[in-house]
């Protein structure tokens, strides 16, 4: 291992470059594997647990890892996918134990469609944090938030027609942003 550590440049790697690589990767895949794992476990402080879990088993087995933001993804979804899945069996243990017998354990499909589902929103998310700020707070506020645009103008102190030139202009500058299917899943679940 030690070889393909020098291969890829990382065997003489200080601590704190690799704390900053796992903080960026917490960044970067947090939230997603919450919600990933929230779509199988659907409870939202054991999502993020099982999130958090997968992060120190990272940490924990980063020596014996390719160093690769591929593979380190791909181990992230893999372990938070498994221990939802035991958390679901050993849930539908202690069910079965009580006399009470659990759902179904999701399809592969599903799980597969949870995965994909994260990933989009979070592209989505990351478009619109990436819009100038006048044209995010409005996006934010109307299409995150569910306001009306006669709302957003009371709170930002402008006229309607502004909120709407704004609003049309942050959907422009998505389009920009994003692929033409994201963007076509974006407008539908932004409601535009």
């Amino acid at each position: 291992m030690g070889l393909l550590k020098k291969v890829y440049g990382n065997a003489d790697k200080d601590p704190d470059e690799e704390l900053l690589d796992l903080e960026g990767f917490f960044r970067e895949y947090y939230d997603r594997l919450v919600y990933f794992s929230l779509q199988i476990v659907k409870d939202r402080d054991l999502a993020r647990d099982i999130a958090q879990d997968a992060f120190i088993k990272y940490w924990q087995q980063r020596d014996s890892m390719v160093p690769n933001n591929t593979a380190v993804k791909n181990f992230l979804y893999s372990t938070v996918r498994n221990a939802s899945f035991n958390s679901l069996r050993h849930d539908k243990v202690v069910q079965e134990y009580a006399g009470k017998l659990g759902g179904e354990e999701p399809e592969e499909a599903s799980v597969m469609e949870a995965m994909i589902t994260a990933e989009v929103l979070a592209e989505i998310h990351s478009a619109i944090e990436s819009l100038p700020e006048h044209y995010r707070v409005i996006s934010v506020m109307g299409y995150m938030e569910g306001k009306k645009n006669q709302e957003i103008a009371d709170c930002l102190g402008m006229s309607v027609n502004t909120v709407k030139k704004q609003k049309q202009r942050a959907l422009e500058l998505l389009r920009l942003k994003l692929t033409p299917e994201l963007f076509a899943i974006a407008t539908l679940m932004l409601g535009s």
